[in-house]
C-alpha cells in the first residue's frame, strides 16, 4: 500500500481527478489550498510572474493505492505533463505505508 500526494494548480483539478479515475483509484481526498513560490533569487526577465513572491490557487489530492494502480497514475501524469503547453506540472510524491488497517 502507498500513499500519494498530487499537487496542482486549481485549474487542474478536473484533470487530475480524470487521471485518478483512469488508474482505478475510487477514494481520495483534496483540498484547496494556497501555492506559494519564492522568486526573489531569480531575474526579473526570466520570472514571468513579475514579482518576488507568488501565491497560486491550488489543490492537493491524497490518496492510497495498491502498486498496480500506482504505475498506471504514473503513466497518466506523465503523459498529462508532457502535452501540457504551461509552466506548471502536476507532481505526484509517493510514500510507504508500514501499516494500515
Amino acid at each position: 500500500m502507498k500513499l500519494v500526494l498530487i499537487t496542482a494548480i486549481a485549474e487542474f483539478e478536473q484533470d487530475v481527478k480524470k487521471m485518478l479515475k483512469e488508474a482505478k483509484v475510487k477514494s481520495y481526498s483534496y483540498r484547496d489550498v494556497k501555492g506559494f513560490r519564492d522568486a526573489s533569487e531569480e531575474n526579473v526577465e526570466s520570472n514571468w510572474f513579475g514579482t518576488e513572491m507568488n501565491e497560486t490557487d491550488s489543490v492537493v489530492f491524497y490518496a492510497f493505492l495498491l502498486q498496480q494502480n500506482l504505475e498506471r497514475l504514473f503513466e497518466e501524469v506523465n503523459q498529462f505533463n508532457k502535452r501540457e503547453k504551461t509552466m506548471s506540472k502536476v507532481h505526484l510524491a509517493v510514500f510507504s505505508v508500514e501499516q494500515y488497517n
